[in-house]
């Protein structure tokens, strides 16, 4: 998806923004067609489940849905940097950090796993990341060991998501993405997100020597 002039003349919005905006509007219009409806109706009862709990804002509400429609625009800086920095696509990081966290910085396994690009925490020590629910110290550490697995693995993408997920020595078992449902998913899944990252950001992606 290209992106769109909009507003004030030279101000262009990714399409993330885009995304965002209407994603607002539709909480507005929704909000506003539930009003008066007593609780316990099924219009009340589909509010309950999109809008805030009892005692959130709606300002908070609306900020709430502009995260979730941006699809972690707010980090593509990040990113980038860190994809620059380590040599790597940064369409597959976005891909992965989509896929580990869903861009919640605060995500937390119950294995352990933290942060933007789900790090265990003695992985997390080897990079040197000393906070992994720091978003940059996350897309730092998560961008570096995903450089490290495709090193190992001969520049395979697909290889190295699947180390990444299952570990190396899964991969090097089996000679490539093992047969664990789990990690083959995730591959397919993170490659796809990467594809469609391409897709809405043809200026920025111009591929890693």
């Amino acid at each position: 998806m290209s992106t769109q002039a909009l507003g004030a003349p030279g101000e262009v919005r990714v399409p993330g923004e885009i995304e965002a905006a209407a994603r607002v509007r539709a909480l507005q219009s929704m909000i506003a067609r539930t009003e008066g409806v007593s609780e316990g109706t099924g219009g009340a009862a589909t509010a309950a489940a999109s809008a805030p709990a009892s005692g959130t804002s709606f300002a908070t509400a609306l900020q709430a849905a502009t995260t979730s429609a941006a699809g972690g625009g707010s980090y593509d800086g990040l990113i980038e940097q860190a994809a620059t920095r380590n040599r790597i696509d940064p369409a597959v990081l976005h891909g992965l950090i989509q896929q580990e966290s869903g861009f919640d910085p605060s995500a937390q396994s119950s294995a352990g796993a933290m942060g933007l690009t789900q790090l265990m925490p003695g992985t997390a020590s080897s990079l040197g990341v000393a906070n992994p629910l720091d978003p940059a110290e996350s897309i730092e550490g998560g961008a570096r060991y995903l450089a490290e697995q495709l090193s190992r693995f001969g520049g395979n993408t697909a290889d190295a998501l699947a180390a990444y997920n299952a570990g190396p020595g899964a991969v090097e078992q089996y000679g490539g993405v093992p047969p664990y449902a789990e990690t083959q998913s995730y591959v397919q899944k993170v490659l796809g997100y990467a594809e469609s990252y391409r897709r809405e950001h043809p200026a920025t992606i111009g591929g890693v020597a």
